[in-house]
């Protein structure tokens, strides 16, 4: 018996359409390895239809009121709670993710994070009109750029759909988002629930591949491309937007250190730290993935989390005993098998290193010592449930092999003595420093890092600000 695969559909100018030349991807869920849907392969035409739509649908939400704005927000919040069974159902299938940990730990924060942008919309604060100039009163405005190119990862489908399209709406933009090609089931259903409350054209989804993206970021009509994801996707948006001098907001990789200091309660740093290292198969830019340890507690520091490793679960999404779900998809589980059998003569695996089961794409919680600064593994982002340990002396060196990456997204500090931490946080190379915990955000507090981990700022006022374009009046009261 076969059974009849779903049909997702782009979301342009209000109406749900295949893709103009009826190209298709296949969709698989990551929990089972099977095919579940098929997907628009959106190809020029596609994009062309989304921007114009985008476009036209502008002057009017640009026009509208800031409580205008928060209201249709508000609503879309409400919207999301009122079908959150139907969202995790659709992320589930995209991602293989715990249906319990996707309906606590993303639905609530998601449907926050919209109710804060709605806020934000009526809190738009500059400069004070004033006479800067004998004879002339100047004032600063904030407008929305225009049209937003957006492209989401596959991690967190979901909840980096609403980081990029609520402060973009809120400011006044329209937008054409395109999710992941691995991942696009949740987003098709984010625009059914938001097209019932917005005016058409400003809020569109368009489905496909990496030219997919690539046409929406070169295309003449946006003002902003918005890309999470990797650094190599990153480096080429910018250089895209480059030849037309498009704004670009940019949130890509991280290796987060978490650097423990021999004053520090082992077990509880053990016991958040796995958590921080393993929650979502360690599919997050901030997971700590790259542990450093005082030589003093080392050892036990390594046992203990390798007993922890030990004790968590990975498994089928209606597991309510898992800590996390599969890999996304079969080239992600290639990679993070790959790190592993390339590990030096050196390294040292103690828990895990293997992919669990044959069905899906499930690898074992890994923990791994004995590494050196220049291994690859410390080098470069696994993205995946791999944490690894090394050793230092002192608060230099800890400093020295924590910020001698090339990303600069999160770090944490582990330690009770307040001057260190406080030091450690002046001089980590990150965008955000956690003390005494690891990944925790709030929507109230910017997301986003330096170097190769990108910049411009997610959540917050940052990132609402990031939406916008600042003009100066300047009037003659002669």
């Amino acid at each position: 018996m076969t059974t009849e695969l779903r049909r997702l559909r782009n979301y342009i100018n209000g109406e749900f359409c295949d893709a103009a030349d009826g190209r298709t991807i296949e969709v698989v869920n990551p929990a089972t390895g099977e095919v579940y849907a098929t997907s628009p392969l959106s190809g020029q035409a596609d994009v062309d239809a989304a921007m114009e739509a985008a476009a036209a649908a502008f002057p009017a939400w640009r026009d509208s009121t800031p409580s205008e704005r928060q209201k249709a927000l508000l609503k879309i919040a409400d919207a999301f709670e009122e079908r959150a069974e139907d969202l995790i159902a659709a992320e589930v299938q995209n991602t293989g993710k715990p249906i319990a940990l996707t309906a606590s730990e993303e639905i609530p924060p998601m449907v926050d994070q919209i109710r804060f942008f709605a806020g934000a919309a009526r809190m738009l604060e500059g400069r004070s009109a004033g006479e800067y100039m004998e004879g002339m009163t100047s004032i600063i405005r904030r407008e929305p750029v225009g049209v937003c190119a957006q492209v989401a990862p596959w991690n967190y489908p979901m909840m980096m759909a609403v980081w990029k399209f609520a402060p973009a709406l809120a400011a006044g933009n329209t937008v054409v988002l395109k999710p992941s090609d691995t991942t696009p089931a949740s987003t098709v259903l984010m625009a059914e629930i938001v097209g019932q409350i917005l005016p058409k054209g400003v809020f569109n989804v368009v489905c496909g591949d990496r030219e997919t993206g690539k046409a929406m970021v070169e295309h003449p009509t946006p003002a902003m491309a918005s890309i999470t994801g990797s650094v190599r996707a990153g480096m080429q948006v910018a250089e895209s937007a480059a030849k037309d001098v498009k704004r670009v907001h940019l949130e890509l990789g991280g290796k987060a250190p978490v650097v423990v200091f021999e004053d520090t309660d082992i077990d509880k740093a053990v016991g958040d730290i796995s958590v921080a290292g393993f929650f979502n198969a360690g599919q997050d830019c901030t997971a700590a993935t790259r542990v450093l340890v005082h030589e003093s507690i080392h050892d036990e520091f390594v046992a203990a989390l390798a007993k922890a490793a030990s004790e968590t679960k990975t498994g089928q999404p209606d597991d309510e005993d898992v800590l996390y779900g599969p890999l996304n998809n079969a080239n992600q589980l290639k990679q993070v098998t790959g790190f592993i059998d390339r590990l030096p003569t050196h390294a040292k695996v103690q828990s895990g290193g293997h992919r669990v089961g044959d069905k899906g794409y499930f690898y074992a919680p890994t923990v791994v010592s004995g590494l050196k600064q220049d291994d690859e593994i410390v080098q470069n982002e696994v993205f995946g449930p791999v944490i690894t340990v090394q050793s230092f002396t002192d608060e230099a060196q800890a400093l020295e092999f924590a910020n001698g990456v090339e990303y600069a997204l999160a770090s944490s500090v582990w330690t009770k003595d307040h001057a260190r931490a406080m030091r450690m946080s002046k001089s980590l190379d990150f965008g955000c420093v956690w003390i005494n915990t690891h990944i925790p955000l709030v929507a109230e507090m910017p997301h986003g890092g330096f170097k190769k981990s990108g910049y411009g700022k997610d959540l917050s006022g940052y990132g609402f600000e990031d939406y916008t374009r600042i003009k100066h009046v300047m009037t003659s009261l002669g």
